[in-house]
């Protein structure tokens, strides 16, 4: 996936720089150059550096050496837990998908479940709360192949469909709106499209859900195409690049991407007239078998 130049690894990015900069103070305050406590700790000057110019991010021990030798033991837990929120917060494909691809499938699994309101934003790919079978099978074997994860993809992929059981449970809204050229990106064959566009018909039907269609000709005088972002409820927002799933849990952020959502919602098209673009996408996928 691209690097990451959006301001959701710039949150993570700020974070880790709040807290290098916090662990500078500390070691100045304590009256040491960043050569005499790297020495302290067994460590490379350029180690205390790359630290605290956010560019290494800091272990748990790496922070308990730090407030021991400068004397900061009180301040150890909130470090902790400030280093705690930047994990979670940015979350590397390659580490997470390192035993195989169920294992990410299924930490989604406790969050859709709390989750009573879904709002979702995709410009590349159909979201996976409305994917078939075949059509999911598809991405995750790209996504493995791309990441070089062990092959677990029958364990993924039922993981991945158990997931959109949400959809029946409960009293559950799904607000989701898609880019027009998700209808037409070949992620499979054309009978794998042609079956997902007929499921994209078929959720339209239902009152828990919302598919809103941006054509592709409609004028971008308020937003305009991003990565995709999924926002849960109004306690978090989670983008997936290329290298990471980012979380979003500040409020003021949160806030930033439902302000985006709703400027997305007034760009889109609903009912007959998303119809009539799927229907489009379904002729084309038609003349290709």
């Amino acid at each position: 996936m691209r690097n990451i130049n959006t301001g959701d690894q710039q949150t993570a990015h700020a974070a880790l720089a709040a807290l290098g900069t916090r662990l500078r103070d500390i070691r100045e305050e304590a009256g040491l150059m960043g050569r005499e406590l790297a020495e302290r700790a067994g460590w490379s000057a350029s180690k205390v550096t790359r630290i605290e110019l956010a560019k290494q991010r800091p272990s748990q021990e790496d922070l308990k050496t730090w407030a021991r030798i400068c004397q900061a033991s009180d301040q150890l837990q909130d470090l902790l837990s400030a280093a705690k929120n930047i994990e979670s917060m940015y979350l590397e494909h390659k580490r997470s998908t390192a035993t195989g691809m169920k294992r990410l499938q299924d930490s989604f699994g406790a969050l859709w479940r709390d989750t009573t309101l879904f709002r979702v934003y995709e410009p590349h790919i159909v979201p996976g709360i409305f994917q078939t079978t075949e059509y999911a099978k598809a991405i995750l074997a790209l996504t493995a192949n791309r990441l070089g994860t062990p092959d677990d993809l029958v364990a993924a992929l039922d993981s991945r469909m158990k997931r959109q059981e949400v959809l029946y449970e409960g009293s559950r809204r799904f607000l989701v709106i898609v880019e027009e050229q998700v209808l037409r990106t070949q992620v499979a064959g054309p009978s794998v499209m042609l079956g997902q566009l007929d499921r994209l018909l078929a959720v339209m039907s239902s009152s828990a859900c919302s598919l809103g269609v941006i054509p592709s000709t409609v004028p971008r005088r308020e937003v305009l195409p991003s990565e995709g972002f999924w926002i849960y409820d109004d306690s978090r927002a989670i983008v997936e690049t290329r290298s990471a799933i980012i979380t979003v849990t500040q409020k003021r952020e949160i806030t930033i991407y439902a302000d985006t959502f709703a400027r997305l919602q007034r760009q889109a098209v609903y009912g007959e007239f998303a119809r009539v673009l799927i229907r489009n996408a379904v002729l084309q996928q038609s003349e290709q078998l």
